[in-house]
């Protein structure tokens, strides 16, 4: 007997084949997906404690989000339409000195917590500091995580002595390794312009000794690879790549001033990109070429940033960003197609995050990580290819149902985990002075 039985569902499993099932069931037990097929007509449905049916509506894996800073959600829209080095020295590092702390991060991180889960959002990879304060927040949401604490080169929350950055980091990742399902630690070096080649190796060497992913902004601006080409002679990549900073379980976010050669270069080490459309649009960053990642085979998850450079937490408008952007940089309307970006966003995107094994599609055996939309709406009708309306036409309030690791997270659009209005309240009350 299953635990909970998903049937009557048109089923974007998001495997190897994109494969879309009509008139379909899920059957999960323990957490895990045992069976997904379409049943017999003329055959009573397998026997389990709990149906749902899904009424017709698209049933397909939870959206992973790729790279997140949760607390930053108490910026949202504090510091908006500057360039990036004075958003960040002027406006972003004063007010973390000022205002973040234990509580207000954990504070963050349940509102970003509600915005995701409700909208879909079943995993993020997050990477900011006094991440050990607010762990346990997100686990009680009931999000799955990448929590990667972060080490940077000057003094920062938690971290006064910057000597100790990566013995921090060291000890976050040693607390949570097995302590939850739902969270895998790792280490998060903000650049290579504000992180030494010493504490680059240093957490470097410290995630391939634990085990865990490493994490790092680089190639974000056009500046940073004029100060790396003048300072060392190559592009960021390369010079993360002669650090031996590069492989497989390593998430390089942005890459957004990336040639032919760095592009190679993390092809031939296996390592993963975070790529952040919205984002890098709004910083004036510039335009990643994303259908190159794809072409070199590697893997690209989607990412929103923290709500400071973004200002939500909505993949869905990702999505959509994602795949418009790079037709119109390139004036190819097939530059990326709808499927590719719901692999991003699923497949990818848990696979880029070190998630792969686990989550990202709808297979047997995978955790029960997934989402239902309302598909009898007016937006969504007429329906002639899902893959289509999940990138150009679905938004966060469509999703009315969210399970993961086998537990409901949301019922009828109502977050199960979180009071919203207070946390709310609570954030309107803690704002930022200006």
């Amino acid at each position: 007997m299953f635990d909970t039985l998903i049937h009557n569902a048109t089923v974007v499993t998001v495997d190897e084949a994109f494969t879309i099932l009509h008139n379909a069931a899920i059957g999960i037990r323990k957490g895990i997906i045992e069976s997904v097929a379409t049943p017999p007509i003329d055959q009573p449905l397998p026997p389990a404690r709990e149906m749902i049916d899904a009424r017709g509506d698209i049933l397909m894996p939870g959206l992973v989000n790729a790279h997140t800073h949760l607390p930053m959600a108490l910026f949202r829209g504090l510091a908006d339409d500057l360039p990036l080095m004075t958003w960040l020295h002027d406006h972003i590092f004063p007010a973390e000195a000022r205002y973040i702390n234990p509580a207000s991060v954990a504070l963050g991180a349940r509102l970003a917590c509600a915005e995701m889960l409700l909208g879909g959002i079943t995993t993020c990879c997050d990477g900011y500091f006094l991440s050990a304060h607010f762990a346990e927040t997100v686990v009680q949401a009931g999000l799955r995580s990448v929590l990667g604490q972060g080490v940077i080169d000057f003094p920062a929350p938690g971290v006064p002595d910057p000597t100790q950055n990566v013995a921090v980091a060291k000890a976050f990742v040693e607390k949570w390794q097995g302590r939850s399902p739902l969270v895998s630690p790792s280490i998060f070096c903000h650049s290579p312009y504000t992180c030494s080649a010493a504490t680059l190796t240093a957490a470097k060497q410290a995630a391939i000794e634990l085990g865990v992913l490493f994490q790092i902004h680089v190639a974000e601006t056009r500046a940073e690879r004029e100060q790396m080409e003048q300072t060392h002679g190559c592009s960021p990549i390369v010079y993360l790549d002669r650090l031996g900073l590069l492989d497989a379980n390593t998430l390089l976010v942005h890459a957004v001033w990336t040639d032919a050669t760095d592009i190679e270069r993390i092809a031939r080490s296996g390592a993963c990109i975070a790529h952040c459309p919205q984002s890098n649009m709004k910083l004036a960053s510039g335009v990643a070429p994303l259908p190159d990642f794809l072409a070199a085979g590697i893997p690209v998850g989607l990412g929103t940033d923290g709500c400071a450079s973004n200002n939500d937490l909505d993949l869905w408008g990702e999505m959509d960003m994602a795949a418009k952007l790079h037709k119109v940089q390139r004036l190819d309307p097939t530059a990326i197609k709808a499927e590719q970006v719901v692999r991003m966003a699923t497949r990818e995107g848990a696979r880029a995050v070190g998630l792969g094994p686990l989550i990202g599609s709808l297979e047997q055996g995978k955790r029960a990580d997934l989402i239902v939309i309302d598909t009898h709406q007016p937006h969504w009708t007429p329906l002639y290819h899902p893959a289509s309306h999940l990138v150009y036409v679905a938004r966060p309030n469509d999703v009315r149902l969210v399970m993961i690791d086998g537990r409901w997270v949301v019922r009828d659009r109502s977050l199960l985990t979180l009071d919203v209005p207070a946390v709310m309240r609570e954030v309107n009350g803690w704002r930022v002075e200006r």
